[in-house]
């Protein structure tokens, strides 16, 4: 295995990138990993990168979209300082021998790896994310902490560790592509980069993702009771004791929420448990009990009445009447 090189440092060079595209990815995660690297190139006096789409078999990869990408078959790519594996849905069906070897082979050249979506998932089905801390979309969290206990799961937004990086989703992804161009080329070119896009956001890679997106509206003290909540779910907590754990009170949380959100605590944290309830409902087949208790209602019955109102049908008949999955 030869020594990992380090693509965050100053450089000129073009640097040359892999994007290996699976099926069943979704079109705005391939887009944040390819555009930043346009934008870039597009930018810069040179190119800032050099890259090549690669496939896992030699057919091209169909997005969600229906979008399709040719590209290198994986077993003949020679080699890359970077590869990014932009990934989404069927990810067991994805996880080949053939696969997964491919990932460890590029690994051993020491090209840095980096995951978007459910890429993570299958630098770590490859045993390249152990002893890495790493992250993935907060729907798969849980799961993927579960099934790899030798890495360090994190919440972020997107995390690098050493030649590993790992995006939660699109909007992460493009976060973690402009810390990489900010690292070899400057800040000020990567805020030049992020102009492109009207992006205005920060890359703070440990700034926790959230469930609900739209964080404008909130107020600091709104947002970290949001974070709060949603980490709580299946025993949703007090409002006396989430207020406590914010060092405010109960009143000045329901004026906040009042005055930001036009809502009560009480309601948007039941809002956001209705919501997983959703997903739950329409994107898995655990049974409705199950979901039920994963979102914190005490029995069928006041679960399936909460459902109904907020969703207008009940959770059994979502079920029945999906056809496909929803999409990240």
């Amino acid at each position: 295995m030869q020594s990992a090189k380090n693509i965050l440092q100053p450089e000129h060079r073009a640097l040359k990138t892999a994007v290996l595209v699976l099926d069943d990815c979704n079109t705005l995660s391939f887009a944040a990993a390819v555009d930043p690297m346009r934008a870039a190139n597009r930018l810069a006096d040179r190119p800032a990168f050099d890259w090549d789409y690669v496939t896992a078999t030699p057919e091209p990869a169909m997005l969600t979209s229906a979008l399709t990408v040719p590209g290198i078959p994986l077993a003949r790519l020679q080699s890359c300082d970077l590869m990014i594996v932009v990934a989404g849905f069927q990810l067991a069906r994805h996880a080949t021998p053939s696969l997964l070897a491919g990932l460890r082979r590029v690994a051993s050249t020491g090209a840095t790896l980096a995951g978007i979506d459910g890429g993570p998932w299958l630098l770590a089905e490859a045993g390249l994310l152990d002893g890495h801390a790493a992250t993935t979309h907060w729907e798969d969290l849980d799961n993927f902490a579960a099934r790899f206990p030798d890495v360090d799961v994190r919440p972020d937004r997107f995390t690098v560790s050493v030649n590993r990086l790992t995006s939660g989703g699109a909007i992460p992804a493009v976060e973690m592509m402009l810390h990489i161009i900010a690292a070899r080329h400057g800040a000020g070119f990567a805020a030049r980069v992020s102009g492109l896009f009207l992006y205005e956001g920060t890359p703070e890679p440990t700034k926790p993702q959230s469930r609900t997106g739209a964080p404008h509206r909130h107020t600091a003290l709104t947002a970290r009771a949001n974070a709060l909540m949603e980490t709580s779910l299946d025993d949703p907590l007090p409002l006396a004791r989430i207020a406590a754990s914010l060092g405010t009170s109960p009143r000045t949380l329901q004026q906040q929420f009042r005055l930001r959100l036009n809502t009560t605590p009480q309601d948007h944290y039941l809002q956001l448990r209705l919501a997983e309830a959703r997903r739950l409902v329409t994107d898995t087949n655990m049974p409705l009990m199950d979901v039920a208790v994963a979102t914190g209602f005490a029995s069928q019955s006041s679960f399936a009445r909460a459902f109904r109102t907020a969703h207008g049908l009940s959770a059994r008949d979502l079920r029945q009447d999906r056809t496909h999955p929803t999409h990240h």
